[in-house]
This record gives C-alpha cells, sequence and structure tokens, in this order.
C-alpha cells in the first residue's frame, strides 16, 4: 500500500503549447498560464503539500520571479526542456541543447540544482539518455504506459513503477532512473491532464486508490494553463478549453483533499533507488499485468 502521490507541473505556457503553434490565430496576452503557477504555490501550501514543476526554461528566462517563487516555496524545480518543442523532430544535437541549455537556465534563475526532466508531449528525442546523463540529470519521466491513443501517445511502455533508464532503452547510460506517469489500471488512459478533465476527479481519484492498493505511488500531471481562463485563439481545438479555468481548479483541489502524503517526483525516484535499484526487469518496460 503506497500513502504517497506526486502532483507534477509541466509548466509551460499557453502560447508554447503545441495547439497554440498550429492554430491559425493568435492572442495578444502574454503569460496565460502564470496565474496557475500562483494558485498551485498557495494551493499547496494550504494542504501541507508541495510539488515537482517540469519547467520549460525559455519561461523561466521571460518570467524568473514566478518561476523562482516556484522554487522559493519547495517545489522541485525540473526541466521540460528550453522552448517546449517536440524533441522527436529535432536532431540529436539541437536535443541535446534543448537539454543542457534548460538546465543551466533553471539552476540559474533558482539557484538550486535540477535532475527530473520530462519530453514535451512525453516524445522522446534523439539519444535522450545520454543527453540527460551527459548533463548531470537523474532521472527522466517520459514515460506514459497508456494503451495507444491516435494523435496523442501511448502503446509503446508497460512500466508502472521506478526503474533504471536501461528498462526502457538497454543503451540508457547506468545511473539514470525513469520514473513513469500514472494510468488507470484496466483502462489503461492517463489519470491526468486533459483526462482529468475528460472524465473527473472521481475518475482519478479511483485510479490513485487503486493504484495503491498495488503499492504503486501515482504520478499526476496537470499544465498551469489548464487552470486559467483562456483567450480565445482561432484554431485551437475546443478540447484544449473544456472545463479549464474555475472547473480545473476546483479538480485540483479535490485530489489534494485525498488522504495521500503529496511529495515531489524526485523523493520518489531517490527512495525507489535507494530500496532497490532494480526494481524493475526489462521485460517490465513493456506491456505487463499491472496495467491491464
Amino acid at each position: 500500500m503506497s500513502d504517497r502521490a506526486v502532483l507534477s507541473v509541466d509548466f509551460e505556457l499557453f502560447s508554447q503549447t503545441p495547439a497554440y503553434r498550429n492554430a491559425a490565430g493568435e492572442t495578444t496576452k502574454t503569460g496565460v498560464g502564470l496565474a496557475g503557477g500562483e494558485f498551485l504555490r498557495e494551493t499547496l501550501a494550504a494542504h501541507d503539500a508541495t510539488a515537482t514543476c517540469f519547467v520549460v526554461s525559455a519561461v523561466a528566462e521571460a518570467f524568473p520571479d514566478a518561476v523562482a517563487a516556484l522554487a522559493d516555496t519547495g517545489f522541485e524545480i525540473a526541466s521540460h526542456t528550453h522552448t517546449h518543442r517536440h524533441l522527436s523532430e529535432l536532431s540529436a544535437a539541437d536535443c541535446r541543447e534543448e537539454i543542457t541549455r534548460s538546465k543551466a537556465v533553471l539552476e540559474r534563475v533558482t539557484d538550486e540544482p535540477v535532475s527530473g526532466f520530462r519530453a514535451p508531449s512525453f516524445e522522446f528525442g534523439p539519444n535522450q539518455f545520454a543527453a540527460l546523463s551527459d548533463a548531470g540529470y537523474r532521472y527522466d519521466s517520459s514515460v506514459v504506459p497508456s494503451r495507444a491513443i491516435p494523435g496523442w501517445y501511448g502503446g509503446e511502455f508497460g512500466l508502472h513503477r521506478p526503474a533504471p533508464a536501461t528498462v526502457v532503452d538497454p543503451a540508457a547510460p547506468t545511473g539514470l532512473a525513469e520514473l513513469p506517469v500514472s494510468v488507470m489500471p484496466g483502462l489503461r488512459l492517463p489519470l491526468t491532464g486533459t483526462w482529468i478533465r475528460f472524465f473527473g476527479p472521481r475518475y482519478t481519484v479511483l485510479g490513485m486508490r487503486l493504484l495503491a492498493r498495488r503499492g504503486i505511488t501515482p504520478i499526476l500531471y496537470v499544465h498551469p494553463w489548464e487552470l486559467v481562463d483562456l483567450p480565445a485563439v482561432e484554431g485551437v481545438p475546443k478540447r484544449v478549453y473544456y472545463r479549464t479555468g474555475v472547473w480545473m481548479r476546483r479538480a485540483v483541489e479535490r485530489i489534494l483533499d485525498q488522504p495521500f502524503e503529496f511529495t515531489t517526483a524526485g523523493a520518489v525516484v531517490a527512495d525507489a533507488v535507494a530500496t532497490d535499484p532494480a526494481a524493475e526487469t526489462a521485460s517490465g518496460a513493456r506491456e505487463s499485468p499491472e496495467g491491464r
């Protein structure tokens, strides 16, 4: 039985989402999503909880005070690349630049070490693990062990617990860990992200309880722009706007009301490595009974 959970935050702005970048229209508003960070700082503090923010470092360059405030609150600051481009579309050199530059910027802005990384849209880049290891990261969190979702992700992995990165890629450097985000047992769809807005917080809470009974720490994720009122932009899909703002803030509060200790991704990885450095076998990275 696990009594811990992680509420991770993919800290990008609305203007940095692929949905906005691919839209025909645009907005004159800047920093759309920063207020979501303020909400998270205040709400998690009220629940005596902490979180991990996977921050796009271009946000830290443009709004250093906002990102420094997250670190000052006690949140773990991790990397979500520098520009939030899909790493799968980049060369190995550009992928490495996104990973290395992001870490340097975030450490400069927060004056804290950065050890975690998550790829935008969970899309792996060329030689990603080697680049992470060379830059000094300790863990990656880019695996979603969901069923294949057309136009999204999934169908590749069955990893549900922290494990060495070599479980995901045998060529990965030793000493690097992988922390997969959580999916609903049986259904095998993510517990959070867009899916909480589709299915509601009861769905997420049920999945958390089912995972906890199996001894798996639920790893959730949200975006700060989901927590604010978004400007209307031509070409942005309606699903992006669905239940954002007040509804999503209430959903997060309901999740935080659950009897879990909300901690950081880094803490969960560190404990897993200390307990059993080889907790999963290579076969555990593929379709496994835990996800069915």
